[in-house]
C-alpha cells in the first residue's frame, strides 16, 4: 500500500482529534492545514508536523500534494467546501453532522459523484472499538434477533462556541449528539430502513446562550419493528458519559465507552484539547487515557485512507450522512408536533431547528 496526502480545513477541536488520528497512520502524509485563524492553524501544524499553513481553504484545494481533504469546520460550511473540494478532484472526509439540510446533502453527493471522488462521512461510533464489538456480537447471533438499541451521549455543552449559533450549527444537542446515535442505530441494524421518528426536545440549562435544544430524546422505528432510543444532552455535569445497549431475544450487551477506560481525576483548572472551552473537565471527572483511540478516530481515518488507496467503498458514505440529516429533520418536526413522523420526510427548510421553532399545528 502506498501513501496519500491529507489536508485539513479547520484548526480547532475536531481538527485536533483528526490530526492526532491521521498522524498515527504510516500511509498518511499530513500536508497542511487551512484556517482563517492563522494562529490556530500554525499551532496545529507545529503540533502534528504539517509543513504548510493556508489562510484560505481554496489555496489548500490547489495544492497538488493533497489527495484527501478533511473538513473540520462549522456545519454551515460543509456543503460549500465539500463541493469545492470535489470540483478540485479531492476525496472528502466530512465531520458529523453531514450538513444542514437535504438540498445541501444532495449537492455534496452529486458533486463528488461528478468529480469521481469518494465522499466519506466521519461517524466515529461506527469505528469505536467497544461499540464495534457490541455490533459484532449482534451480527454473530449472540443476542438473537435485535429488537432494541439504545445510545446516550451526555456532557455540559459543546466544545466549539459556534455551536451555540443555530444558524451555523443547525440545531442543538439533538443535532450535535443525536446524529451519533442515529447512525450507530443504522450501523447496528445494517442500514435497515427507518420508517418513523418520534422526538422530544427541551431547553433546561443554556437558554441564556442559545435558542437551541440542550436535551433530546429521539426514538427510531425500523422496518423490522426494532426500536432505537437516543438520549442526548448538554445538561450533564461531571464530564462525558457515553453508553450503548443492544437487546435481542436471546441476549443483551452493554457498553460504557469511557468509565471502564478512565482515570478518576480531580482538577481545578481543567484539562484536554480545549481547556478554555471545556469547563466540564474541572472538578471530579473520568479522564480518558487516550481519547482519540478510545473513540475510534484512528480506525476511522485508517479505513477512509484505505478506501482511497485501494479504491473500495467506505462503510460510511455521503448517502449515510444524508440519511442521518433526514432523520434529524424528522426528529425536530416530531419535537414540534408531538407526533410520530413517517419517512421519507423531505421538508424544504434551511436547518433542522427551524422546524422546532415553527408554530405547532392548529396554533
Amino acid at each position: 500500500m502506498g501513501s496519500v496526502g491529507v489536508g485539513i480545513i479547520g484548526s480547532q477541536f475536531s481538527a485536533e482529534l483528526h490530526a492526532d488520528a491521521l498522524s498515527r497512520l504510516r500511509q498518511v502524509d499530513l500536508i497542511g492545514v487551512a484556517s482563517r485563524n492563522v494562529e490556530h492553524a500554525r499551532h496545529l501544524a507545529d503540533r502534528w508536523g504539517m509543513r504548510r499553513v493556508y489562510d484560505d481553504y481554496r489555496a489548500l484545494l490547489d495544492d497538488p500534494d493533497v489527495q484527501i481533504v478533511n473538513l473540520c469546520v462549522p456545519n454551515d460550511l460543509h456543503a460549500e467546501m465539500c463541493v469545492a473540494a470535489a470540483r478540485a478532484g479531492k476525496h472528502v472526509i466530512v465531520e458529523k453532522p453531514f450538513c444542514l439540510n437535504l438540498e445541501e446533502a444532495d449537492r455534496m453527493i452529486e458533486a463528488c459523484r461528478e468529480g469521481g471522488v469518494k465522499l466519506m462521512y466521519a461517524e466515529t461510533l461506527c469505528f469505536t472499538p467497544k461499540y464495534v464489538r457490541a455490533k459484532r456480537l449482534a451480527d454473530e447471533g449472540a443476542l438473537g434477533k435485535v429488537h432494541l438499541v439504545k445510545q446516550s451521549e451526555k456532557h455540559f455543552g459543546p466544545h466549539s462556541d459556534w455551536f451555540w449559533d443555530v444558524d451555523r450549527s443547525g440545531g442543538g444537542a439533538a443535532m450535535d449528539l443525536g446524529c451519533h446515535g442515529v447512525e450507530f442505530f443504522r450501523f447496528v441494524m445494517n442500514k435497515e430502513p427507518v420508517v418513523s421518528v418520534w422526538a422530544s426536545m427541551s431547553q433546561f440549562v443554556w437558554g441564556h446562550k442559545t435558542r437551541a435544544d440542550d436535551h433530546a430524546l429521539i426514538v427510531l422505528e425500523f422496518a423490522s419493528g426494532a426500536i432505537g432510543v437516543a438520549e442526548e444532552s448538554w445538561c450533564h455535569q461531571g464530564g462525558m458519559d457515553d453508553r450503548t445497549e443492544i437487546h435481542g431475544d436471546r441476549g443483551a450487551t452493554y457498553a460504557d465507552l469511557l468509565h471502564g477506560n478512565a482515570l478518576t481525576t480531580y482538577s481545578e483548572p481543567g484539562y484536554g484539547y480545549a481547556v478554555e472551552k471545556a469547563p466540564d473537565t474541572k472538578g471530579w471527572t473520568f479522564t480518558m487515557y487516550d481519547e482519540v483511540g478510545v473513540y475510534g478516530f484512528p480506525q476511522e481515518m485508517a479505513h477512509f485512507v484505505g478506501c482511497v488507496l485501494e479504491g473500495t467503498t467506505p462503510i460510511e458514505t455521503g448517502e449515510d450522512g444524508r440519511a442521518v440529516i433526514e432523520i434529524m429533520l424528522a426528529a425536530y418536526e416530531s419535537a414540534r408536533t408531538g407526533a410520530k413522523v413517517k419517512l421519507p420526510f423531505r421538508p424544504r427548510v434551511g436547518k433542522p431547528i427551524d422546524l422546532w421553532w415553527a408554530p405547532a399545528p392548529g396554533l
